[in-house]
C-alpha cells in the first residue's frame, strides 16, 4: 500500500471538540445528504455512490481526541484506509490542535502515475476544508 499525508493544518478548537464530530458519520448527515447520491450513515459506517459506484466506508479504530481509522467496508475497486490524526498543542483559553490526514492506498503502478501526485493535493484541500470549517464556525 502507498502511502500519502496531506500538510499539518492549525485547528483553533480543542480536539475534544474536532474529534466528537469527525468520529461519527452521522454528523456529515445535513452537509453530504444533498451534494452526494444515495447518503446513508450511522455513527461507524456510511455509504453513497461516487460516479456511479457504491462506497461503504467504516470507522476501524477510533483513540478519544487523538486518531480516527476509516477503512473501505465491502468490494472497493481501491482498497484504502484513512486516518485522521489530531494533536491537541495548546488546551487553554486559546485551544490549538493540529490535524493531518494519512491515506493508505493500494495502487498498481499505472494507477500511481495518473494520480499519485493528484493525491496529496486533494488530501491538503480536504485538510484545509475541514480546518476552515471549524475555523470558522461560531464557537
Amino acid at each position: 500500500m502507498e502511502k500519502y499525508e496531506s500538510k499539518q493544518v492549525q485547528i483553533l478548537r480543542p480536539a475534544a471538540i474536532i474529534y466528537r464530530a469527525l468520529s461519527d458519520f452521522s454528523n456529515f448527515t445535513p452537509i453530504l445528504q444533498d451534494k452526494v447520491d444515495k447518503w446513508e450513515a450511522t455513527a461507524d459506517t456510511c455509504s453513497f455512490m461516487a460516479k456511479g459506484f457504491p462506497v461503504k466506508l467504516r470507522i476501524a479504530d477510533r483513540e478519544e481526541n487523538k486518531l480516527v481509522k476509516i477503512t473501505a467496508d465491502g468490494n472497493t475497486p481501491l482498497p484504502f484506509n484513512a486516518w485522521i490524526q489530531l494533536k491537541e498543542v495548546e488546551e487553554s483559553s486559546n485551544p490549538d490542535t493540529r490535524m493531518r490526514l494519512v491515506l493508505h492506498i493500494e495502487l498498481n503502478m499505472m494507477m500511481k502515475m495518473m494520480i499519485g501526485k493528484k493525491i496529496k493535493e486533494v488530501l491538503d484541500q480536504v485538510a484545509d476544508q475541514i480546518a476552515t470549517g471549524f475555523n470558522n464556525a461560531p464557537y
